[in-house]
Formats: structure tokens, C-alpha cells, sequence
């Protein structure tokens, strides 16, 4: 909600920014002055913050890939809001006929370098889903029994040993993996760390076959958990119907 309060915001500056560009124009003063400038400032901070609020919310509750465009623009919302916080501006002041070419120079390149950086700001290169955490919770659920891990705050990996070596000297966290994910500063590739894993598997003897043949138990044991409340839930609605 806030995210989208502030992506109202920065199209609101946009707008204002167009009324002062050409409000400049119309009466022949130069149109590079500190009210469109700093506006253009005002908007990139709006749609910035917007996207990162958008992020941070998708890591709390992400989208499911099972529809791919859904999916996609949930994900790149950022990217898109990025467009049209500044998109408009920057066709008003490249097709505009009553400016000089140098003022149309710096004020395109002020747009177009802000646009450029909201994009970068808004893209999701690491995009959450509900399918990547529930993959990643039944990996973890496989290999120690329980969907609990350690991560740190500024962290790439997130680890089954509170002691490991990568993180025993940093302030450790706690939580799920879907916490884990909610609670890093850098969600770039964070996944589990590749020596913890390896060393439970060596602790308790797993090759990757059996670790497999886990994952799968695992899976079918959320399938049947999720068959019985369909199950039960289907039952309460005939009695009630009854």
C-alpha cells in the first residue's frame, strides 16, 4: 500500500514538473531552473523508495509462477512504475520545439539517467515465488527435519549450522526460509549455503540419491497434508449443507 502511495506521489511530481517545464517555455525563460530540476530529484526518490517497498513486500508474501505474466509483472512492477514516473517527461522535453537544443541536452540527460536508475532500482533480478520457497523450505525440511535456518542481515546465504564458519563472527538471525528471504538486505542470489549442506549430508552419511529420495517424502508428505484439508474442508461443506 505505501509503495503504491509513493509511486502515486512520484507521478504527481512528474506531473508538476511538466506544468513548470512548460510554464518556462510558454513565457521564454530557460526551462533548466530548480523547480523542474528538483522535481525530476522529488520523483526518482518517490519511485525509488516505491519499488524497494514493492520488493521488500513481495519477499513477505511472493507470487506464484504458475502464471508467467502475472508473475512477470508483480515482479518488475518496479521497473514498469519506473517508466511511467518519467517516460512522459522525457518525450515532453525531446519533442518540445521551443527550446534550445542545450537546455532539451540537459534536461533529457537529467530524465534519462534518473529513468535508467529508478529502472535498476525497481528491477527484481532474484524475483521471490511461492514455488522457489517452497523448494527451498523442502530442501532444508530434507536435510535436518525442521524448516528452521540462519542468516544474517547483510548475508548471500542463508545456513542449516549457527556455528558456521561464514557467519559465527557476524550477528546471526533465525526463522524460516521465507523469513530468511524477508530479512536480508541483498536477496541477489540468496539461497542456502553450499557448505552447510554439504556437511550434513556428510554428518549423516546422505549421497545426493538418497538426499533425492528425501525430498521426494518430503514432498509427498505436503501433498497429503494439503489432499486431508482439501479432504476436510470439503466435508464441513456438506454438513453444512446438510
Amino acid at each position: 500500500m505505501f509503495a503504491v502511495l509513493l509511486w502515486l506521489g512520484a507521478i504527481v511530481a512528474q506531473v508538476f514538473a511538466i506544468r513548470m517545464f512548460l510554464k518556462a517555455v510558454n513565457s521564454g525563460e530557460s526551462p533548466v531552473n530548480a523547480w523542474v530540476i528538483g522535481l525530476m530529484v522529488l520523483d526518482l526518490i518517490l519511485v525509488f523508495a516505491g519499488s524497494y517497498l514493492w520488493k521488500k513486500s513481495n519477499r513477505l508474501d511472493p507470487p506464484s509462477e504458475k502464471n508467467k505474466f502475472l508473475f512477470y509483472m508483480q515482479s518488475q512492477l518496479g521497473v514498469v512504475m519506473a517508466f511511467v514516473a518519467f517516460l512522459p517527461l522525457i518525450i515532453f522535453i525531446l519533442t518540445n520545439k521551443k527550446i534550445d537544443g542545450k537546455s532539451k541536452a540537459i534536461l533529457g540527460s537529467i530524465a534519462g539517467v534518473a529513468l535508467v536508475i529508478a529502472g535498476i532500482g525497481g528491477a527484481e533480478f532474484n524475483p521471490a515465488s511461492v514455488e522457489k520457497y517452497t523448494e527451498e523450505t523442502n530442501m532444508v525440511e530434507a536435510l535436518t527435519g525442521t524448516n528452521n535456518v540462519y542468516y544474517t542481515k547483510g548475508g548471500g546465504k542463508y545456513h542449516i549450522y549457527e556455528d558456521c564458519y561464514t557467519i559465527k563472527n557476524s550477528e546471526r538471525l533465525n526463522g524460516t526460509v521465507a523469513d530468511a528471504h524477508a530479512g536480508v538486505a541483498n536477496h541477489s542470489d540468496f539461497d542456502l549455503c553450499g557448505i552447510c549442506k554439504n556437511k550434513k549430508m556428510k554428518e549423516d552419511g546422505m549421497s545426493e540419491e538418497s538426499l533425492n529420495e528425501k525430498l521426494e517424502q518430503v514432498k509427498a508428505g505436503l501433498n497429503k497434508e494439503k489432499s486431508e484439508e482439501t479432504q476436510t474442508a470439503t466435508e464441513e461443506e456438506h454438513k453444512d449443507a446438510a
